[in-house]
């Protein structure tokens, strides 16, 4: 069994974590590196299964939390952003996982029941 959600959850919980305002510069940029790896990676799962859509999404996610060209907002700001993304995480958990279910063999989920 695959779990796609692992990079969902711990990307929504460093920016759940995000929104306290006693956090170290540090953390943010940790924040930056992990959610654009969670994303970018996201994206390419949403294109394997054919969800261009969710891709674009997933993709535009990973370049807003871009480390190298970094976009540079209010920390106001961003805790919106981090709270909608924290919702496009959880809509991507649902997404990708009713396409992985349309794609396995119907054997193997007959076998996976018992």
């Amino acid at each position: 069994m695959r779990r796609i959600w692992i990079p969902q959850l711990i990307a929504s919980l460093m920016l759940l974590w995000a929104l306290n305002t006693a956090n170290p510069y540090g953390y943010y940029i940790l924040l930056r590196w992990i959610c654009c790896a969670a994303f970018a990676y996201l994206a390419l799962q949403a294109l394997v299964q054919k969800k261009q859509s969710l891709g674009w999404v997933l993709g535009i996610t990973a370049a807003v939390y871009n480390p190298i060209i970094r976009v540079h907002m209010t920390r106001e700001i961003w805790s919106v952003i981090n709270v909608i993304t924290i919702g496009i995480a959880a809509a991507s958990i649902i997404a990708l996982k009713v396409n992985e279910a349309k794609n396995t063999p119907v054997d193997k989920q007959v076998k996976g029941a018992h």
